[in-house]
């Protein structure tokens, strides 16, 4: 398989084999103008296995909290005319503000519309994030 390299845009390396497409789905990737490529299960020598792969042919700004949220670790290379200018790898946010909804039908974010959902990480040890509002775990 032959995917070009990119000369202005965004990479996502490193996603954990299967992750890809979640990502790409809460970055709204599909709804962009350019040329995006996902590449599942690419082989990984890093991690002894595979990836995936996301390449985005455009700069944009990306939503840092739902790497961390959706796969802690990944890294995002930032390519300007063909050459990588900085690279980054993400961790998971200590706060997550409308990347997950709260599930608890209780919950004041279920009745009030137009309040923000926000997420709290608990215990990073075991990525649990829970509701600010009524604490419900995520």
């Amino acid at each position: 398989m032959n995917i070009d390299a990119i000369q202005n845009g965004i990479v996502i390396d490193h996603i954990t084999a299967g992750r890809g497409m979640r990502i790409y789905d809460l970055l709204g990737l599909d709804a962009l103008d350019v040329s995006v490529a996902l590449i599942k299960n690419a082989a990984s020598h890093a991690s002894g296995g595979k990836k995936d792969i996301i390449k985005i042919d455009s700069t944009m700004s990306i939503d840092f909290d739902v790497l961390g949220y959706v796969d802690p670790g990944v890294t995002v290379n930032i390519i300007r005319e063909g050459k990588l200018v900085e690279k980054r790898r993400i961790d998971m946010p200590e706060k997550l503000t409308n990347v997950i909804r709260c599930k608890n039908p209780r919950c004041i974010t279920s009745t009030e519309r137009a309040i923000d959902h926000v997420f709290r990480l608990t215990d990073p040890r075991n990525k649990v994030y829970r509701c600010v509002y009524c604490e419900t775990k995520a």
